[in-house]
C-alpha cells in the first residue's frame, strides 16, 4: 500500500516505503547512491551529514521529511518542519526564483549544482550550494513530490 504523501501527520523519519522511494528515484534521476552501500533510511535520517528534504505534492506543497542536518540547518524541529509550507524556507522575494526552480525541475527530473538563497527560523539567511532537486516519482511513474539535498552552505552576512 503506498502512502498518501499530502496527508498530514505522517512520520516519514524511518519510513522503509518513503526511503525507498527517495533513493531509487534519485538512483534514476541522478544516476548514483543517496546514501553509501549499506546505510539506509535510518542513516540518512540520523546520520547524513548532507541536509535532506521532502516536500509532497499539495497545491502549496508541504514539507514531508527533513532529516536531522536539515532540522540543525534549518532551526527547525521536526514537527515544525513537517507543517511547514515549503515556500516558507525562502524569503518572499526570492519565492518565484524558487518556484522557477521546481517548475524546472518537475520538467527535467532534477537539477544539479542548484544555488539558492533560503531562511531559517530565526531569519539567518544562507546561500545552499551545490544542491541536487530530483522529482519524486514511484515505480509505477506516479508524481509524489519532489526532495532535495545539499552539504553545503554560507551564511549571508550582515550588513
Amino acid at each position: 500500500m503506498i502512502a498518501n504523501y499530502n496527508d498530514a501527520g505522517l512520520d516519514l523519519s524511518y519510513d522503509l516505503e518513503f526511503y525507498a522511494l527517495m533513493a531509487e528515484s534519485f538512483e534514476r534521476s541522478v544516476g548514483h547512491s543517496l546514501t553509501p552501500e549499506g546505510q539506509g533510511a535510518e542513516w540518512l535520517y540520523d546520520q547524513s551529514p548532507a541536509v535532506v528534504l521532502a516536500h509532497n505534492t499539495d497545491a502549496d506543497p508541504r514539507f514531508i521529511y527533513a532529516n536531522r542536518a536539515a532540522q540543525a540547518c534549518f532551526e527547525y524541529s521536526w514537527d515544525e518542519f513537517i507543517t511547514l509550507p515549503s515556500r516558507l524556507s525562502a524569503e518572499a522575494p526570492d519565492r518565484a526564483e524558487r518556484d522557477r526552480l521546481l517548475n524546472a525541475v518537475a520538467a527535467n527530473g532534477f537539477i544539479a549544482d542548484y544555488r539558492g538563497l533560503r531562511i531559517a527560523k530565526s531569519g539567518r539567511r544562507f546561500y545552499i550550494e551545490k544542491a541536487i532537486v530530483w522529482d519524486l516519482i514511484d515505480r509505477s511513474g506516479c508524481r509524489r513530490g519532489q526532495a532535495a539535498t545539499f552539504d553545503s552552505w554560507q551564511d549571508v552576512q550582515a550588513d
